[in-house]
């Protein structure tokens, strides 16, 4: 059956044919990009892509949204588009369609993927488990979490808002980063620090006895100075990033009684290279009594170029299996 995937955020919308069958991703065509910004509604980008892509688009549609499913309109964060799901089929022209949060689709994503969309980061080099808890967290504009209980039927996801738990400062430097957070917000979740905007919070929270910090118009330049090594408080700061990731990591998968881990978001990949090297495994294991357990558990990022868009349509295969 062929189906329209549809990735929507705040930036960009992504569309892509996909091919499914049996519950499962066939194939995803070539993405059309387009940028929300120059599209006043879902309907009008709808229309552009069916433009792009030369071909009428197909009455059955999985679609992720970067937003929260629940309730008659759903607001997206930095885009002024509006969706109503009760119109989406006259709206749009579909027959069928599956809605789900953008994460959401990430854990479908992880849970068809084969093994070469999925890179080793640390514990043991196996594949996922057949059957368990799976926790995926992805660092991005926010922290996204979900898990993905595998089962001898097939598999169901389990989104949830873990990003917002709150954060617990392990030694000196991060009790220090949450007095500089409190002063800002009433409650610190762990968000504020595992997340694009969060390396920011870092890197202000750093001693800077000689007054020699940078100021960074935004956190995408902080990031790329991070990355490139070229401000050594920066480093520090992302350095301090992972730390915090492998802590998180390791409380959700204890938390939800995992087998494994995933790593995903944009920001997942981004720091691919540098998480190995890291102190990413060393806090992810750190957990007193249960640290044989998590020296156990394997520990990956999903690689595949468009999870959004894979995992849209793996959602839509596994609600309209035939």
């Amino acid at each position: 059956m062929e189906i329209v995937a549809v990735d929507i955020g705040g930036t960009h919308a992504r569309f892509a044919i996909a091919e499914v069958s049996g519950g499962r991703v066939q194939s995803l065509g070539e993405p059309v990009t387009l940028k929300t910004a120059e599209h006043g509604s879902l309907r009008l980008a709808w229309e552009a892509a069916g433009e792009e892509m030369r071909r009428p688009i197909p009455r059955a549609a999985g679609i992720a949204v970067a937003t929260p499913i629940g309730g008659e309109v759903l607001k997206l964060t930095n885009n002024p588009w509006v969706i109503r799901p009760a119109l989406i089929k006259s709206r749009l022209g579909v027959d069928d369609y599956v809605l789900v949060n953008d994460f959401e689709a990430v854990a479908h994503a992880v849970a068809q993927v084969g093994e070469d969309d999925l890179r080793h980061l640390c514990g043991p080099d196996v594949g996922l488990p057949e059957t368990g808890m799976i926790t995926i967290v992805g660092p991005g504009t926010g922290l996204g979490v979900a898990h993905l209980l595998r089962t001898a039927d097939g598999y169901h996801v389990l989104p949830c808002e873990g990003g917002h738990v709150d954060f617990a400062p392990l030694d000196a430097l991060e009790d220090r980063m949450l007095a500089a957070l409190r002063k800002q917000y009433r409650r610190v979740s762990i968000e504020r620090i595992v997340s694009g905007p969060g390396l920011v919070n870092i890197y202000e929270a750093l001693p800077d006895p000689h007054g020699t910090a940078k100021h960074y118009r935004d956190d995408k330049m902080l990031w790329a100075a991070a990355l490139d090594g070229s401000d050594s408080r920066a480093a520090a700061a992302l350095d301090r990033f992972c730390l915090s990731l492998g802590a998180v990591s390791g409380d959700l998968a204890l938390a939800h009684g995992a087998h494994a881990v995933v790593i995903a978001g944009g920001l997942g990949l981004r720091i691919a290279d540098h998480l190995p090297t890291s102190g990413f495994a060393e806090r992810f294991v750190a957990k007193g009594r249960f640290e044989r357990i998590m020296s156990a558990m394997p520990v990956k990022f999903i690689t595949h170029p468009q999870p959004g868009l894979f995992g849209a349509a793996a959602a839509f295969a596994g609600a309209y299996p035939a």
